[in-house]
């Protein structure tokens, strides 16, 4: 089946989770964060997952932004930051205007070309993926966002990847899923996915019931695989 739509997972596959705290390094007032940035960045991202797991297998629901807030909290703790509140406002205030990858703008500008459907399924709650998508400026080559609180669970469910078929129809062969993290691109290639994993960290694949069709360092060549 021709690929007609191509799925993005948004945060750490469009969107640099690693921005706010990188950015935050830089800024007067917060050296504190200039040698422990990266791994406050690492974990902050490796809880956030984790609390959302947590959340979708205790049927726990609640937004992305408490399990964001959640999971920084854990990461400021750990590397002995969690007495700044400067730091941790400013963190949080950066992650609504985190900046996508270098690539992401042509690659989604080179599929709308194509005449493919493009879209967003992410974790991430309404209002904090319409802050990232303006403040990335590729609102004009998205055709729709769509949020996991549509059905109230976190990925990988499969009623978050029913989202897409309801959305855009046809059938799952006809869809490229694009994800970051190796778990998501997997249980989308056993949804019936066509999938690609950009593992840009060269991480080793998932010891899951199924692996991603696809595995990328970035994002350029994704239009290449919607050629068939």
């Amino acid at each position: 089946m021709p690929i007609r739509t191509c799925i993005f997972d948004a945060y750490g596959t469009l969107f640099d989770v690693s921005a706010a705290a990188r950015q935050a390094a830089g800024e007067p007032g917060f050296e504190r964060l200039t040698d422990t940035w990266s791994g406050v960045a690492r974990d902050w991202r490796l809880k956030q997952l984790q609390y959302s797991w947590l959340r979708a297998i205790t049927n726990a629901h609640t937004d992305f932004w408490e399990v964001t807030q959640n999971g920084l909290d854990w990461a400021l703790e750990a590397h002995g930051l969690q007495g700044d509140p400067a730091i941790r406002t400013r963190l949080l205030d950066l992650y609504w205007e985190l900046q996508c990858y270098d690539e992401v703008p042509a690659m989604l500008a080179r599929l709308k070309d194509a005449g493919l459907n493009t879209a967003i399924l992410s974790n991430g709650s309404p209002d904090m993926l319409d802050g990232a998508v303006r403040s990335a400026g590729v609102s004009d080559v998205l055709d729709d966002v769509l949020s996991v609180e549509q059905v109230g669970i976190f990925k990988p469910d499969r009623r978050v990847y029913d989202l897409v078929i309801e959305r855009f129809g046809g059938t799952a062969d006809s869809v490229l899923f694009i994800s970051s993290n190796g778990w998501d691109a997997a249980a989308a290639s056993g949804y019936g996915f066509v999938t690609a994993w950009v593992n840009r960290a060269g991480e080793p694949v998932d010891r899951l019931p199924w692996t991603p069709t696809h595995i990328l360092a970035d994002l350029v060549g994704i239009p290449d695989l919607t050629r068939g």
